[in-house]
C-alpha cells in the first residue's frame, strides 16, 4: 500500500499564493520530499490574479540586486513606527533575492518613470502584473502544482493535536468539499469587496467604496475570517486603506489621475479642501482619495487646470483615464459641464489665483518644487502653485477608490499565522490578508512584500511538513 505524501494547500492566486506554491514546490524537489502542492483560487481561470493582475507592480528597489539603505527605516516611519520591525527587517533582507528568483523564471524588470514624480527609485515587471502572474501560474504547473479555480474557501479543519487537517471549499453552485491538508498558506487578500466588512470598520460610506482593480472583486475577507475562527489574532489598522483617486467615466481598470497637484481640487460647491502640493502624489493621493470619498458632498471631487497641463514632458504618465478631460474657454461654462457651482468656482480660483505669485521659473513638475502660494491661502498649497489662467480650462471627475484593506492576520517574520499563545501549527499567510500596516501604506511594497513572504510561507511550509514526517516515523 503506497504512503500518502503530506498535503499543501495553497488559497489565492495572486503574488503571494503563486510564489508560496512555487516555492513549496521548488524546496519539496531540491529536499527530494514528496508533497503534494495545490492552490484553490475563489476566481475563474480567466480572472484569476487578484490585485497583482491589475497592478503596475512597482517595486521599491534602486534596482533589481539593490536596494536602498534607508529602505527598513523608511517603511517603521509610514507604519507611523508601529510597525513589526523583524517583519520589515526580513522584507528588506530577501527583497533582492526574490526579484533575483522571478529573474531565473523568466520575469524581467526595467527601471520606469514612476508617473510624474522622482521620489525614491523603482523597478517594474516588464508587462506589470499580468507578467508575474503568468510566468508564476505557469511555472507552478510545471513544477506539479494542482490549479483548481472556481472554489472559495468556507472554513479550516481543525486536526486533534489542534493543527489543520483540511480545509473546506465551495465551488461556484454552493457545493462543498473538504480538501485534506496538513499545512495551509492563505493569501486571499484583504476585505474591500466585503460590505458588511467595509461598513464595519469605515463606516456608512464604506460599502459603497469603488474598488480600484475588478480582480478585487473577490477580495471579501474569507481567509481573514477562516484564521479567525481557527484562533488566529489580527493586527494592523483597520481603519487603514489604500486608495487612490481615478476618474469615474473610465472603463479601464486603475484609471488613476495624478495630475491634480498642478491645478487645485474642488468640491461639489467648488470650493478647495487640501492642499493639493502637500508633497509628490505618492505622498498625498491616499489621504486625497479617502477625504474624496468619506468627507465631500457627493463623495465626487474635481481636478481643475488648465492648457499649461498639456506643456508638462510626460503628464500623460499621470493620466491612466482613457476619457479626455472637460474643456471650456470660461470657467462659467466649465462649472455648467461638471456639474460645480459656478460662482463658487469662479470665486475660488480667483482666491487661488491672487495667491499663486510665485516665480514661475521655479516649477518643476518631478519634484517638490517650493513654488508656494501666499501664506493667506487657506488651504495652502505648498508646491507648484501656478495661477489657472490659460484656456482651455481642464476638469476630471474624480472619486476614490480602494486598492487595498490594512486590517488583517497577525503574522511573524516566517509567514506563521499566530495565535494568542504563538504561530497556529501549519497556518501560514502571505500578502495583504497580513496586518502590518498602519496610517499610510510604504510606496511601492504591496506586491514585493506579497512576493517575499510568498517565498517564505512556502519554505516554512515544506519545513514544517518535514518535521512533522519526521515525528510520525
Amino acid at each position: 500500500m503506497s504512503k500518502v505524501p503530506p498535503r499543501l494547500v495553497v488559497v489565492g492566486h495572486g503574488a503571494a499564493g503563486l510564489s508560496a506554491a512555487l516555492t513549496a514546490a521548488e524546496t519539496a524537489r531540491q529536499r527530494d520530499f514528496a508533497v503534494d502542492v495545490t492552490l484553490v483560487e475563489k476566481a475563474t481561470e480567466r480572472s484569476a490574479g487578484g490585485n497583482t493582475l491589475w497592478s503596475p507592480s512597482y517595486m521599491r528597489l534602486d534596482a533589481p540586486d539593490r536596494i536602498a539603505p534607508d529602505f527598513e527605516r523608511d517603511m517603521l516611519q509610514a507604519s507611523d513606527g508601529r510597525g513589526d520591525q523583524l517583519y520589515f527587517r526580513t522584507l528588506t533582507s530577501n527583497a533582492t533575492a526574490t526579484i533575483g528568483w522571478l529573474r531565473t523564471h523568466g520575469v524581467e524588470f526595467c527601471s520606469p518613470v514612476y508617473y510624474l514624480s522622482a521620489g525614491p527609485l523603482r523597478i517594474q515587471p516588464v508587462g506589470g502584473g499580468r507578467a508575474i502572474v503568468s510566468v508564476l501560474s505557469h511555472a507552478a504547473e510545471r513544477h506539479g502544482v494542482v490549479l483548481q479555480y472556481g472554489r472559495s474557501a468556507q472554513q479550516l479543519v481543525t486536526a486533534e493535536h489542534g493543527g489543520v487537517s483540511g480545509i473546506v471549499v465551495a465551488s461556484g453552485d454552493g457545493a462543498l468539499e473538504m480538501i485534506p491538508a496538513d499545512a495551509v498558506i492563505l493569501a486571499t487578500g484583504g476585505f474591500q469587496a466585503d460590505r458588511d466588512m467595509m461598513r464595519r470598520h469605515f463606516g456608512l460610506r464604506g460599502e459603497n467604496t469603488r474598488l480600484l482593480a475588478p480582480c478585487a472583486r473577490h477580495n471579501t475577507g474569507d481567509g481573514i475570517r477562516i484564521a479567525m475562527e481557527h484562533g488566529a489574532r489580527v493586527s494592523g489598522d483597520w481603519n487603514g486603506m489604500h486608495a487612490e483617486p481615478i476618474d469615474p467615466r473610465a472603463e479601464s481598470a486603475a484609471a488613476v489621475v495624478l495630475v491634480y497637484p498642478y491645478g487645485i481640487a474642488v468640491d461639489q460647491n467648488g470650493r478647495r479642501f487640501f492642499d493639493e502640493g502637500g508633497g509628490l502624489v505618492h505622498e498625498t493621493w491616499e489621504w486625497f482619495a479617502r477625504t474624496i470619498h468619506f468627507e465631500t458632498p457627493g463623495s465626487r471631487a474635481y481636478a481643475i487646470l488648465d492648457s499649461r497641463l498639456f506643456e508638462i514632458t510626460g503628464f500623460e504618465r499621470g493620466i491612466r483615464s482613457e476619457v479626455p478631460p472637460h474643456q471650456a474657454d470660461t470657467l462659467d461654462e466649465l462649472a455648467r459641464l461638471i456639474g460645480v457651482d459656478a460662482s463658487g468656482l469662479v470665486e475660488t480660483v480667483a482666491n487661488y489665483n491672487a495667491a499663486a505669485t510665485g516665480d514661475l521659473a521655479r516649477f518643476d513638475a518631478m519634484r517638490c518644487d517650493g513654488l508656494a502660494a501666499r501664506g493667506w491661502l487657506y488651504p495652502p498649497k505648498s508646491n507648484w502653485a501656478r495661477r489657472i489662467a490659460k484656456p482651455p480650462f481642464l476638469a476630471y471627475p474624480l472619486i476614490g477608490a480602494i486598492a487595498y484593506t490594512f486590517g488583517g492576520l497577525a503574522t511573524n517574520a516566517k509567514a506563521e499565522v499566530l495565535g494568542n499563545d504563538g504561530p497556529l501549527a501549519g497556518l501560514y499567510a502571505a500578502g495583504e490578508i497580513t496586518g502590518h500596516f498602519y496610517g499610510t501604506a510604504p510606496n511601492a511594497v504591496s506586491v514585493l512584500r506579497a512576493l517575499v513572504f510568498g517565498r517564505i510561507a512556502g519554505l516554512e511550509a515544506i519545513s514544517y511538513l518535514e518535521s512533522a514526517a519526521v515525528r510520525r516515523k
